[in-house]
């Protein structure tokens, strides 16, 4: 694990699948893995969503006044989920960056007190963790992004004797393309620890998202389980996927080309 954090630091594992649907990326591309903090808060007593909503209004306000151009964030609430998940929601948030990522939270530890001391009366957030996240397949993209979405977790191991580069990336590629050509729009991402877990149980977190439960749904019913076990089987082990519901927060400015 160690060998693939150094190489995501670097930006020397990158994903070159030579696609042209929007799977992984051209041979003359990189595609750098980008960081994303989880926060796994709950509710004090009486709390709850429409409170996150108000002080999340409140937030923005913030980040519109502070000029938060680069971040993106969203709040997950479970749908499919076991008691493991100790958590009432998680705020996720991305920068296109680790520099930039860690400019937002140095304007929040300095300027953000009012609107962190709201946020605690909400409740505790705590877990704070930092993944590396490498896309292997974006969602669509329109001129209309949606403000709720799907999203599933599955903690993976790579088996012995596999690795990420050579084995696991190859497989995950050829899974996205496979469900692209049958019909799927969802995206594919993984994460890597890189903060504030330890003791992990996993490799990676393997990542998709969908618009809606629908969509969810016809990927359920179209999945071919012969060609996982071809691609997958001896090469990675994960286990059963958690489901949220995804909020969205803010979005980062995109720039002009």
């Amino acid at each position: 694990m160690k060998k693939i954090l150094i190489a995501l630091a670097t930006g020397s594992l990158v994903i070159t699948a030579g696609c042209s649907n929007g799977v992984a990326q051209d041979d003359e591309e990189e595609d750098k893995a980008v960081p994303v903090e989880i926060y796994a808060c709950n509710y004090n007593e009486g709390m709850g969503p429409a409170d996150l909503d108000v002080v999340t209004a409140k937030w923005n306000a913030w980040a519109d006044e502070r000029g938060l151009n680069d971040y993106t964030a969203w709040t997950l609430t479970k749908f499919y989920s076991g008691p493991e998940q100790e958590f009432d929601y998680l705020w996720l948030g991305v920068s296109p960056t680790a520099q930039a990522l860690g400019a937002a939270q140095d304007d929040w530890l300095a300027t953000g007190g009012e609107i962190a001391a709201e946020f605690e009366k909400l409740g505790p957030c705590d877990g704070h963790s930092n993944f590396a996240a490498v896309n292997f397949k974006e969602p669509p993209d329109d001129d209309d992004p949606p403000d709720k979405v799907v999203i599933s977790f599955s903690d993976c191991n790579i088996e012995d004797g596999k690795n990420f580069a050579d084995d696991v990336a190859p497989a995950i590629a050829a899974w996205a393309e496979f469900r692209t050509g049958h019909g799927s729009e969802a995206g594919h991402w993984v994460l890597f620890p890189a903060y504030g877990g330890g003791g992990e149980e996993f490799d990676f977190k393997y990542v998709a998202s969908w618009r809606t439960h629908e969509q969810q749904g016809i990927d359920y019913d179209n999945w071919d389980a012969d060609k996982n076990s071809e691609l997958f089987d001896g090469v990675i082990d994960c286990d059963s996927s958690r489901v949220y519901n995804a909020t969205n927060r803010r979005r980062a400015v995109e720039e002009e080309e």
